[in-house]
């Protein structure tokens, strides 16, 4: 695409953005139709050692988005001096798993708990025998049932638990809702109906330690969504939240929001069974596509 062609492109709102939440940086990328990247920015960030919790503040998470977004739009203006007002799609990416719970009134409760936390031993351990199904410990129902084991007294006030990705979306778009790789971090998923398997729900809810609480672990799990799904459109209060000089129009169609381990498996193409990738990261792991649970 040419640079009359893009600028057109650009003034008629037939461009997407992405947006990664790693674990070093925040970055942002604006490409066209065609796949061709035409701005970015970026943000340094590095997580906090506090209390015994390695975690970000979300007051750092929308700088760094803001700040990551400004970037762009400055590029865009540069380059093709045209103001960015309208994106088609947007899509947010993030660190996986963690711990993000939120109150009636969207108060945080505690502060986010990353992937890096391993604190929840126990917790995992019990979740594994009572569902005789693998819970690592950073998985999001592990660090909420070691909260729980904890009797810490957030617990009770508990009305939506979501990934870093999740909260993003949330907050751009008003949809707790959560893309299924991202979701199967959270809670196991049930490959046949493509939402939480609801023995294990079941199982959750009558568990000693469980079972005095007044919600219903389904009902505070956000809305699993897969691949193509709509996810909702970003909101004015999303599009003010994005861009601070207030030039960005609400209405953009948004991707369900994902793990960051699954935008490897999609840009290395390794999403059909028995196959997989290797990334090199903060951390090194490999994800292999398995042919059966």
């Amino acid at each position: 695409m040419n640079l009359v062609d893009t600028s057109k492109a650009i003034k008629q709102g037939n461009v997407s953005l992405g947006i990664e939440l790693g674990s070093t940086r925040i970055k942002a990328v604006l490409v066209t139709d065609d796949f061709e990247t035409i701005a970015s920015g970026g943000y340094v960030w590095e997580n906090k050692f506090e209390n015994g919790i390695w975690t970000y503040s979300l007051e750092e998470v929308w700088e760094g988005i803001q700040r990551s977004y400004a970037q762009i739009a400055a590029d865009v203006q540069g380059k093709y001096h045209t103001t960015l007002t309208k994106i088609s799609a947007i899509g947010v990416s993030a660190m996986m798993h963690g711990y993000l719970a939120f109150a009636e009134n969207g108060e945080l409760l505690v502060p986010f708990r990353t992937w890096r936390n391993n604190i929840t031993e126990q917790a995992a351990d019990e979740l594994t025998e009572r569902f005789q199904f693998n819970i690592p410990q950073r998985w999001s129902i592990a660090h909420l049932y070691q909260a729980i084991l904890n009797q810490e007294p957030h617990v009770k006030d508990i009305r939506f638990i979501t990934t870093l990705a999740g909260y993003v979306h949330w907050k751009l778009s008003g949809e707790k809702v959560l893309g299924i790789g991202d979701a199967s971090g959270v809670f196991p998923v049930d490959e046949e109906t493509g939402t939480y398997r609801k023995d294990f729900l079941d199982t959750f809810d009558r568990l000693e330690n469980v079972a005095p609480y007044p919600w219903h672990i389904g009902k505070v799990l956000p809305k699993v969504l897969k691949a193509g799904e709509y996810a909702g459109t970003l909101t004015p209060e999303g599009a003010a939240l994005l861009d601070v000089n207030g030039n960005l129009q609400a209405g953009s169609l948004m991707a369900p929001p994902e793990g960051d381990a699954g935008t490897g498996m999609v840009c290395t193409n390794s999403v059909r069974k028995r196959t997989g990738n290797i990334s090199v990261g903060t951390s090194a792991f490999s994800m292999i596509v398995l042919d059966q649970p």
